[in-house]
């Protein structure tokens, strides 16, 4: 298991441990139980959490036995945010909210085995305290000037609005679940990103308070952001969310495959299951050939069927290649094709006009005259059959499932027309 310490640091999974040599020392001695925290604020996780739910995993491969500790308390609370107060949800929304969010950790983990993995739920143990005793045997081992010097504090007490009570009691919930896991189950290592160390390291001190010869270690890993400095994991469209009633598989597969160049090695080490020597293959055909955009396939499929199955994986690529004119379009099913025409231009008519109507229309072209020429040279594609005539207009029986045009100019520049009345 010790191993697993070289690897993580490889993979550029290790931004801060509490004790190297001492967590490497726990790792050799026996088996560890470690946990990581996902605070249900929103009906799913979204890519962001795939560092650290794929670092849960890595981790159970090594040996470690997991603890997923989805919270039902803590989410009804919010880490504090850098700038503003949280939203505070009602319970149903966060119980609810509970259940679909365990629902998206359990199969990235096994539950067999010695080290098979267990879900918990802060809640269990907040529940049933009372505000005296929370006071009174959780509150009095914190040290208010040490919680002050919180970077998520530091910056909110800086700000105009300041911080409620609510938001700066986070880290004593926290803090309290390490100490509860580690009664419970044991639980002496506590994994999370580098922006949650404090919270980390306050129920590590807790432990040592309150069970004071306890071995407990922290391990964060970094945050991720793009090459352009922008946050990892958002879109124009927002958040990249696993559930794919939010975002698409279409879309999920296409986030991965449009990955900058300058990100891809740094993203395939962090989040892919592949091997060294076959990471270090996809680095070295991104920088010979990037316009192939090898590891980025790679990643895109490996990720979309980890998240939403191979038989999901197929039909997303399946459709990528239809659309630029390496399949059958007619072969899609609806809703894959309605994704995937979802994430390029696009636009809806009462009935069908000239093909360099809509070409116009929806901005393939700058023109009809332009549409006309595009036409003319041969660069103009319906369903991606070549458009002969100047005058050509699609029938009815054009429509794929009733509905949908798939226009394209030249081999690169895609559009759609979805026509409601048809």
């Amino acid at each position: 298991m010790t191993d697993i310490v070289d690897e993580l640091k490889w993979r550029g999974l290790w931004a801060l441990s509490t004790d190297e040599d001492a967590l490497r020392k726990a790792l050799a001695d026996g088996p560890v139980t470690f946990y990581c925290g996902f605070d249900p604020t929103a009906a799913s996780l979204h890519v962001g959490h795939l560092v650290q739910v794929l670092t849960m995993r890595r981790l159970q491969q090594a040996g470690l036995r997991p603890l997923a500790l989805v919270g039902g308390a803590t989410g009804q609370i919010g880490d504090p945010r850098p700038t503003a107060e949280r939203t505070l949800n009602d319970p149903e929304t966060v119980a609810n909210w509970v259940n679909r969010l365990r629902g998206q950790i359990e199969p990235f983990l096994s539950f067999e085995g010695e080290n098979g993995a267990v879900m918990v739920n802060n809640l269990d143990w907040t529940a049933g305290m009372s505000a005296i005793e929370f006071l009174r045997d959780i509150g009095k081992h914190f040290r208010v000037n040490k919680m002050l010097t919180k970077d998520s504090v530091a910056r909110r007490l800086e700000s105009q609005e300041g911080i409620s009570y609510t938001e700066f009691s986070y880290q004593l919930l926290q803090g309290m679940d390490f100490l509860e896991l580690y009664r419970r189950y044991g639980c002496t290592l506590q994994q999370g990103g580098s922006d949650q160390w404090g919270n980390l390291t306050a129920g590590l001190d807790l432990i040592h308070r309150l069970e004071p010869d306890a071995s407990v270690h922290c391990l964060a890993t970094p945050l991720m952001v793009k090459a352009d400095g922008t946050k990892f994991g958002k879109t124009e469209g927002g958040a990249v969310w696993l559930d794919p009633e939010m975002t698409t598989p279409y879309a999920f597969y296409q986030f991965w495959l449009n990955v900058d160049d300058r990100d891809i090695s740094t993203y395939m080490r962090i989040l892919s299951f592949r091997s060294r020597e076959e990471l270090e293959a996809l680095e070295k055909q991104t920088e010979e050939r990037p316009q192939a955009r090898a590891a980025q396939r790679a990643l895109a499929e490996e990720l979309t069927t980890l998240v939403h199955g191979a038989d999901q994986t197929e039909a997303v690529i399946a459709a990528s290649r239809a659309l630029f004119g390496q399949g059958e379009l007619a072969g899609l099913d609806e809703r894959t094709l309605t994704a995937a025409l979802s994430e390029v231009p696009h636009i809806q008519v009462a009935e069908l006009g000239a093909v360099v109507d809509l070409f116009a229309e929806v901005g393939l072209v700058a023109s009809k005259s332009a549409a006309r020429r595009t036409v003319k040279e041969g660069g103009a594609y319906v369903n991606n059959v070549k458009v002969a005539a100047e005058d050509a207009v699609p029938a009815k029986e054009d429509l794929l499932h009733g509905r949908w045009l798939v226009l394209r100019r030249g081999k690169k520049n895609l559009a759609a027309v979805e026509v409601t009345s048809a």
